[in-house]
């Protein structure tokens, strides 16, 4: 950097950065080296984190490797391939027996346990719905008999006073004149019909007719 002093402030300096000065990105920080242009690293640790996230990455897997992975991936993928390579160096350095293998079997339980859960509650809904279904058949039903058991007694009682004043009529008239108003009686024997009796000729008639 160059100093230069200005013709109005005597004695103080005005640092003037070169065209040619580049911030340098997390992983050019790590190795303290200057970050030229064209780094492969600089657009995915930029970050204040970008220090740490990439020494996670140097000490599980290598810079030059990850460098080389980044190569052959094309420009508009390598923000995913960084992301999942800083978590997976993040979860060995967590776990260095299992890694991220830990945590997707933890998830896998995770989602088994909800898929169990959600099939509890629907086969309860399920049972919920054919419960509701039933009763409201049984209700219906039994509204149903209800309503025929009313119905029956009072149609049994109007035939049966039908009957009756049917009954009573069919006796008054046999029983009273209805000209006269006085009871009379009749003898079921009197309608019928008697035998016709046909008389014999005596012998005497008979002995006058051959003299």
């Amino acid at each position: 950097m160059a100093k230069r002093p200005t013709a109005g402030d005597e004695g103080q300096a005005v640092v003037i950065r070169s065209p040619s000065t580049i911030a340098r990105c997390g992983a050019c920080k790590f190795f303290r080296r200057k970050c030229v242009p064209g780094c492969i690293f600089a657009p995915h640790f930029r970050s204040d984190q970008g220090t740490a996230r990439f020494a996670a990455i140097h000490k599980v897997f290598g810079a030059s490797n990850v460098h080389k992975l980044l190569l052959h991936i094309p420009v508009n993928l390598r923000h995913d391939a960084v992301v999942t390579i800083s978590y997976q160096a993040q979860a060995r350095l967590a776990d260095p027996v299992h890694g991220c293998v830990s945590t997707i079997i933890a998830l896998q339980q995770q989602v088994a346990s909800v898929q169990a859960e959600l099939a509890m509650v629907q086969t309860q809904l399920i049972n919920g719905r054919l419960a509701m279904a039933n009763a409201l058949q049984s209700s219906s039903l039994s509204s149903i008999s209800q309503q025929m058991a009313v119905l029956q007694p009072a149609a049994y009682s109007n035939n049966s006073a039908a009957s009756n004043n049917l009954i009573n009529g069919w006796t008054f008239t046999s029983n009273f004149d209805i000209a006269s108003g006085t009871e009379t009686e009749t003898d079921p024997s009197s309608h019928s019909l008697e035998p016709l009796q046909i008389s014999q000729p005596s012998h005497d008639e008979d002995k006058d007719e051959d003299k």
